[in-house]
């Protein structure tokens, strides 16, 4: 319990030295009737950034995930729809989400369950069971999550199904959903062990129902045809949503592993980790981070996009950054000049002090190359596709300055033919696991 409390003489001090400092009042002033995004702007950093690559691939609209948090399945959906839309010859093409979100939402259910069963003998204020009860059902996943549905449920064109008011906002499903599961918990947990079963068939049919009602019933098969840019019709005739994805799947997704940075210093680069009870199809395999330094993933990032490929990643997407202006820069708010102290948290303390975490998912769409002091091409900023709409930034496509990927990047989907032999043998090896808790999973929840 602390001990010290303010006393009056604290309070006299503190107003004191307020009143003496001469910039005082006019930040006073001007935080008082502006946003501190605004007031703290580096406009240094905003004349200094400009949308433009020396390579770029994206010539197709921004997506928009709306009132929910599916950012992780349209950044890996979106980086198939490139492939998809060149097969298909056409302009524009987008994969249904709200199919995607339904199985993961499902198979997620499920997990749940199992993992209540798993540690139904444990008290109910144990950390792992608390924070399992409390990420029962969001809308959040990984890399990892994101194949694991896709390759057991494949994917429909947005036609086979549309998106729905529940799927565009989730909170109210989602809280309904909670309420189902967070009853199931609590009569599994109470419940003879050879009950559970039943307790966990009955509530994946109300799941199943509740599902359907708010999302649609997802297609078993599905008629396809369409006409292309060029106004020539095309028929595929009825396909399963299995078929869809093997014929237009550019890239093979079981090839792309998860590369993250984490620099803390109970984490070594070279190894591969996992979060404890992170995931949502239960057969699937686990959610593995191959932890990488930064340089080796700027890299590979760079060597991608040159090469063609888009390049899924997550990030802590709310940290300096301007949403309307469409720029991230590590320095783009001058809040230390603002508040008139230090803020010196390195990348591995913000994670200790759960200043940072993931947040957003998204999709590198080009990278601006200029040459190095080693005669080499260094990034100086990407180009990012968001999932917010067309009405921020470049049409919903953002500028990110290379400090910015140094501080708040954490992880991408890399190619496996792309990692050194070193590398790809830590990926035989048997992950570290991190508890429930750790912010490397932050991005499922």
């Amino acid at each position: 319990m602390p001990t010290t409390p303010l006393t009056t003489d604290d309070l006299a001090r503190l107003r004191k030295e307020f009143a003496a400092d001469p910039t005082a009042k006019l930040l006073q002033n001007a935080l008082t009737t502006a946003e501190l995004k605004d007031v703290a702007l580096d406009h240094d950093v905003v004349m200094t950034t400009d949308t433009t690559m020396s390579h770029q691939l994206d010539d197709w609209k921004a997506t928009n995930q709306k009132q929910s948090g599916r950012c992780w399945l349209f950044a890996g959906l979106n980086l198939f729809r490139v492939g998809a839309a060149q097969k298909l010859n056409v302009k524009e093409f987008e994969f249904s989400q709200n199919y995607a979100m339904f199985f993961d939402k499902i198979e997620r259910a499920n997990y749940y369950l199992q993992a209540v069963i798993e540690t139904a003998d444990r008290p109910v204020d144990d950390r792992t069971v608390a924070t399992l009860l409390e990420d029962c059902m969001g809308d959040g996943g990984q890399w990892n999550m994101f194949v694991a549905v896709i390759r057991k449920h494949g994917v429909v064109p947005k036609a086979a199904m549309p998106e729905t008011i529940s799927s565009e906002g989730t909170r109210q499903m989602n809280s309904s959903l909670r309420k189902i599961l967070h009853t199931a918990a609590r009569d599994i947990r109470e419940a003879a062990p050879e009950a559970r079963d039943e307790i966990v068939e009955k509530t994946l049919s109300t799941v199943w129902r509740a599902l359907c009602l708010h999302l649609g019933t997802p297609p078993e098969r599905f008629f396809w045809q369409w006409k292309d840019k060029d106004g020539e019709f095309h028929r595929d005739g009825e396909m399963t949503p299995q078929e869809f994805q093997q014929k237009y799947f550019a890239i093979d997704a079981e090839e792309l592993v998860c590369l993250v940075h984490d620099p803390r210093a109970t984490s070594a680069y070279g190894k591969t980790y996992t979060v404890d009870l992170l995931g949502n199809v239960v057969d699937a395999p686990q959610v593995v981070y191959l932890n990488v330094e930064i340089e080796t993933m700027k890299k590979i990032t760079a060597d991608m996009i040159v090469g063609g490929t888009p390049v899924w990643f997550g990030c802590d997407v709310g940290q300096q950054m301007d949403r309307d202006r469409g720029i991230w820069d590590a320095r783009l708010h001058d809040l230390e000049s603002v508040y008139a102290t230090a803020l010196t948290l390195d990348k591995a303390a913000r994670l200790d002090y759960h200043q940072t975490l993931m947040t957003h998912a998204m999709l590198f769409t080009g990278v601006d190359l200029v040459d190095g002091p080693d005669g080499g091409q260094v990034p100086r900023k990407w180009r990012v596709e968001n999932s917010w709409g067309d009405e921020h930034a470049d049409k919903g496509f953002y500028t990110m300055n290379d400090s910015w990927f140094d501080e708040y990047v954490f992880e991408i989907a890399a190619p496996k033919s792309m990692l050194s032999p070193e590398l790809l043998a830590a990926l035989d090896e048997e992950p570290t696991v991190l508890p429930a808790w750790d912010p490397m999973g932050a991005l499922a929840r």
